[in-house]
């Protein structure tokens, strides 16, 4: 994660700082949010950021619109707690670091090869000057049994997002949570088939921070593999290469390993993808496009026959099924799990068709 944001170094003397350490003793609980991250059996990167506990509750089937707009609200209005001081510990290694001014954090960890059993290495962290406030981070350390590993985009590739559109993207986010949000039909089953059990999974997605503990709510709450997410930071300003740039790390921090990018055809992902093809030939095993637009299909056919020539094949597909098969076919997934997708698919179907009352069967 060579390309992650670092922490400043802020006065910690500095008026200012006293000011804000005076001012804790009123505010909410001090937490920390450790961040999926990634890293290797030589490096172990911890982020996160600390905050003001907020009280948030896991989302519920009930949960009303207006409580899902309350909660997206305080997301974004989230109190960070700059100039924290963190230690993080890992199997005997230690190190330590400080918040920046929007409460991030970034630690690097060095094990020199010792890691524990697992894809997953737990990371213990705690507050300096508020030991009671403690977290455990966890660093993905793919297997060396890892057939491939997967990078996903979120919005309109997993859920409907309507990104494209964003005062209904919004409306979308702000108004739904992690358990009323329903994957594509299928998607689900086909990337638990792409996962099994060992093949890493990374996210990127253009939604803020701010939002990062929904969205790990939701791939837990509808059967998703987890895995690093990349975000970004909100606002308009943020960095337009946000994508390229963390798909490029994940390469660069693996380049034994090789990759399958999974996006839609909504905004950028066709031609990010296509240019991550041509920086790294043979390193790409395959590209699924969910189609979202069908303008942009002949264009996107287009980039298709240019990745061709790599040896690498990208497929536009409107459901999950024809990738799945694709997948299979290529031997990226067993056939039994294609059955699997397609059997997952006609169950959502047939639970989000209305009933039909018995009156209506006379």
């Amino acid at each position: 994660m060579g390309r992650a944001r670092g922490p400043a170094q802020p006065d910690l003397l500095g008026p200012k700082s006293l000011l804000r350490r005076l001012a804790r003793r009123w505010r909410d609980p001090i937490i920390i949010l450790p961040y999926l991250t990634y890293g290797t059996a030589q490096k172990l990167t911890v982020c996160g950021r600390v905050l003001e506990d907020e009280g948030f509750l896991p989302a519920a089937d009930a949960d009303t619109r207006w409580q899902n707009l309350v909660r997206f609200y305080k997301r974004l209005e989230s109190d960070e707690v700059p100039g924290a001081r963190l230690r993080a510990r890992h199997l005997g290694v230690e190190t330590q670091g400080v918040t920046d001014d929007e409460g991030y954090f970034r630690l690097e960890l060095a094990p020199r090869g010792r890691v524990g059993p697992g894809q997953w290495q737990e990371v213990e962290l705690e507050l300096i000057e508020t030991p009671s406030a403690k977290a455990t981070a966890n660093v993905l350390v793919p297997s060396k049994r890892a057939r491939f590993g997967v990078i996903s985009d979120i919005d309109d590739t997993i859920v409907s997002s309507h990104v494209p559109h964003k005062l209904r993207m919004i409306l979308t986010v702000a108004l739904s949570n992690a358990r009323t949000r329903k994957p594509f039909l299928g998607v689900a089953a086909f990337y638990r088939a792409l996962h099994a059990g060992v093949n890493p999974f990374f996210y990127v997605s253009k939604s803020p921070w701010n939002l990062y503990a929904p969205l790990v709510e939701y791939l837990e709450g509808q059967g998703l593999p987890l895995g690093p997410l990349m975000l970004r930071d909100f606002g308009f300003s943020s960095n337009r290469n946000h994508k390229t740039e963390a798909i490029e790390d994940i390469l660069d921090t693996y380049p034994k390993l090789k990759f399958i990018l999974i996006g839609d055809s909504g905004e950028e992902d066709p031609e990010i993808y296509s240019g991550i093809v041509q920086r790294f030939p043979d390193r790409i095993r395959a590209i699924y496009i969910r189609s979202v637009n069908p303008k942009r299909i002949n264009e996107i056919e287009k980039l298709a026959d240019q990745v061709a020539k790599t040896g690498c094949q990208l497929v536009l597909a409107a459901e999950a099924e024809p990738a799945a098969a694709h997948a299979a076919a290529e031997g990226l997934i067993q056939a039994s799990e294609l059955r699997a997708v397609r059997a997952e698919k006609d169950s959502e179907m047939s639970s989000s068709k209305p009933a039909v009352s018995s009156g209506a069967l006379k």
